[in-house]
């Protein structure tokens, strides 16, 4: 889609700008037209008075003044040069910077006179006659027209647009590398974080075997245990528990990811699992000997959602409020109606998040850096799972904290 996308943009502004293009063209034609209307003008001007130009050319083209020491064909290429470069100096003060002839025709197209240049009849040229007015009709007792010739004007044209073609054309040649470039990145971006999620996820499968034959042993231990020896024992279960628990976080959201989403949708009255939460959180609390509050309102809170997941998410959430308090830690957790959506809350005492890291904490694998968080153990992926859950239920989630002073997390879930 985004490789479509790409190709029309490009095709898109390529057409506009060859439309512009042809709009410059037009324009550089009609200023040229307005040179050569002035030019014209000064020329017939010019001409129209006896002098030393039309003298030369009026003997020229007459073939009968002896005044001049030269031959007849001497005096006629004489006659050219100075027509040429009084023609040359002309256009350039008018700015027309382009390779040109001219013949002078008489009566009944006569030719009297050619420059010395000739373009040939098979090429394209722009022809303006100038019927000239005074001295040499009068002379010749004859119309007498000079017709300007001018080659190759659709490449003076463009010349004339190179200060916009050529940086146009520039830009959309870079804009091509750059985006090309970019997706080449991310292909093999995608392809290394591919290859990434399938390593991790191997691992996962991997560990999950010894971990269950060691939680095996452990209960077969426990049960032939002393009292001496079952604190030791309890201690591997629970770290055996909370290994598998990582595990199994990570096999999830490789599942969620592997499948672009995949989550249960069905009907359901959540409020029953908030209150399971709220109990099973509440005899942790009393173990642990830390506050907690729960608040449910509502007679049934009805949603389309995944059970499992949001019953996930929602303990991640707790479990990072325990983690990430002091020691005397003070948790709340309470749902409400607000308009067409359920809010969950999960407020704690804790030691906040600072402001740099609040737009990051949901990125996959990220962790805090600074303050007592090294204290804790983790991957960074309970509150990526929880984001890509709550997004996959068509929510919202977001935080408000301050460094030492605490962390609330505020879910919107839509209702039916």
């Amino acid at each position: 889609m985004y490789i479509i996308i790409f190709i029309v943009a490009i095709i898109g502004l390529s057409f506009i700008q060859y439309k512009y293009f042809q709009i410059g063209l037009n324009l550089a034609g009609i200023q040229f037209n307005q040179k050569i209307g002035e030019t014209v003008k000064e020329i017939k001007e010019d001409l129209f008075q006896r002098n030393e130009l039309t003298y030369l050319v009026g003997t020229a083209i007459a073939k009968e003044d002896l005044n001049f020491k030269l031959s007849l064909d001497s005096l006629q290429d004489a006659s050219i040069y100075f027509m040429d470069d009084f023609l040359r100096q002309k256009l350039l003060q008018k700015g027309v910077k382009i390779d040109f002839s001219f013949n002078l025709y008489g009566q009944d197209s006569t030719l009297y006179m050619q420059s010395k240049k000739v373009f040939s009849d098979n090429e394209k040229l722009l022809k303006y006659p100038v019927v000239l007015e005074g001295y040499l009709p009068d002379l010749m007792k004859s119309r007498v027209v000079l017709e300007l010739q001018f080659q190759n004007v659709n490449r003076y044209f463009l010349s004339q647009l190179n200060g916009l073609t050529i940086p146009s054309i520039i830009f959309i040649v870079m804009i091509i590398v750059v985006i090309l470039w970019v997706y080449r990145a991310f292909y093999l971006q995608n392809n290394l974080i591919t290859t990434t999620n399938d390593f991790i996820n191997n691992l996962t499968h991997e560990l999950k075997t010894p971990v269950f034959a060691i939680g095996v042993a452990t209960k077969i231990l426990e049960e032939k245990s002393n009292e001496d020896q079952k604190p030791l024992i309890s201690l591997i279960r629970a770290q055996v528990d909370k290994l598998k628990t990582q595990i199994d976080k990570v096999l999830e959201i490789g599942v969620i990811e592997e499948k672009k989403g995949f989550v249960k949708h069905e009907k359901l009255d959540i409020k029953p699992i908030l209150s399971n939460i709220a109990a099973n959180f509440k005899q942790q609390a009393a173990l642990n000997n830390f506050t907690f509050n729960s608040r449910i309102q509502g007679d049934s809170l009805m949603i389309l959602g995944d059970a499992y997941h949001i019953e996930n998410a929602i303990n991640s959430l707790l479990e990072n409020a325990s983690k990430y308090s002091e020691d005397h830690a003070d948790i709340s957790f309470s749902a409400f109606t607000e308009g067409k959506y359920l809010v969950i809350e999960v407020a704690d005492k804790g030691i906040g998040i600072g402001s740099q890291d609040l737009n990051k904490i949901f990125d996959k694998y990220y962790r805090i850096s600074v303050g007592d968080v090294h204290t804790v153990k983790g991957y960074g992926l309970g509150l990526h799972y929880v984001k890509r859950i709550v997004h996959l239920h068509k929510g919202s989630i977001e935080v408000q904290s301050k460094l030492n002073e605490g962390s609330t997390f505020i879910i919107k879930l839509p209702l039916l």
